[in-house]
């Protein structure tokens, strides 16, 4: 298992028992798809190790308590603070008119309904407070705000996205 072919589920930033039980604070906008977990992987050096899950429950809201097997002491979760861990893209359930996964729309085309073609989507930017398309025509970078009223359509058969920008948004880039 490689990281091109996982997602990233959460970091351990916790210890919260003797027992070695840790927590990690999950990057999902819906936590209880992780509450009955039976193995993850776990980002060691430049490997993904795999971990079977003892038992896990929420904690609080966006945080996962779990035990893992052969994690037995405070010395071993020490181990494991700090480290993210990662499930396979299958375990993601499959999405279906415009909501998409950032990993999913990578490599599509974008397409403005007023401007024409945008360019190709090289990645997603989610560390401003508004996610935003990294477009890619020619040698310019297009940063499109990933908003509900400026998508149109999420085209997964031809891998186009079709976006109705503000006027003028695409010019200050290209114009």
């Amino acid at each position: 298992m490689t990281l091109k072919d996982c997602f990233y589920v959460g970091t351990i930033v916790s210890k919260f028992s003797f027992k070695g039980e840790v927590l990690v604070k999950l990057d999902s906008d819906d936590p209880e798809l992780y509450e009955n977990l039976e193995s993850v992987f776990i980002a060691l050096g430049n490997n993904l190790v795999p971990f079977f899950v003892e038992k896990c429950s929420l904690h609080k809201s966006d945080l996962l308590r779990i035990k893992f097997e052969d994690v037995e002491n405070e010395l071993d979760a020490d181990a494991l603070l700090k480290h993210k861990l990662y499930l396979p893209l299958s375990f993601l359930p499959k999405l279906s008119g415009n909501k998409f996964y950032y990993h999913e729309v990578i490599g599509f085309t974008m397409e403005d309904i007023e401007y024409g073609y945008v360019g190709t989507i090289t990645g997603v930017n989610d560390s401003t407070s508004q996610a935003l398309f990294e477009v890619k025509n020619n040698d310019k970078e297009i940063l499109i705000p990933m908003n509900d009223e400026f998508l149109e359509k999420v085209d997964r058969e031809n891998k186009k996205i079709i976006v109705k920008t503000p006027e003028g948004l695409i010019d200050l880039y290209l114009g």
